[in-house]
């Protein structure tokens, strides 16, 4: 076997040259970061924050839509893209909202009354 000796001076070069070149690469990045932050704009100040509307905030409104009848295709379907201007936009004159029949679930396997 062959071994290779190397002087004592080089194994103790090689990892201060090594974290030198770590802390080198750190310092650079902290560098970059500063000189990318000193480029952007400043925070908005207390007067450039968004206000609320003169009416108060915005509430959610719920109403119910009147169907409408989608146009046939003679190939069996309808794309999404194909549907516009032919989606139900009427408001319903009927505005109570539907409920379920009593004792039922509303939907298939989601519970409901049980077994009688």
């Amino acid at each position: 076997m062959v071994f290779l000796a190397a002087p004592d001076g080089a194994l103790v070069a090689i990892p201060i040259l090594v974290g030198a070149v770590i802390v080198g690469a750190l310092i650079w990045i902290v560098w970059i970061g500063i000189g990318v932050r000193s480029r952007e704009p400043d925070p908005p100040t207390r007067d450039q924050q968004p206000r609320l509307p003169e009416g108060g905030a915005v509430h959610e409104v719920s109403e119910r839509r009147e169907p409408d009848v989608l146009p046939y295709d003679k190939h069996g379907g309808l794309n999404p893209y194909q549907l516009h201007g032919h989606l139900p936009n009427k408001r319903s004159e009927d505005q109570r909202r539907r409920r379920w029949t009593p004792g039922h679930s509303g939907s298939f396997g989601g519970g409901g009354g049980g077994a009688h």
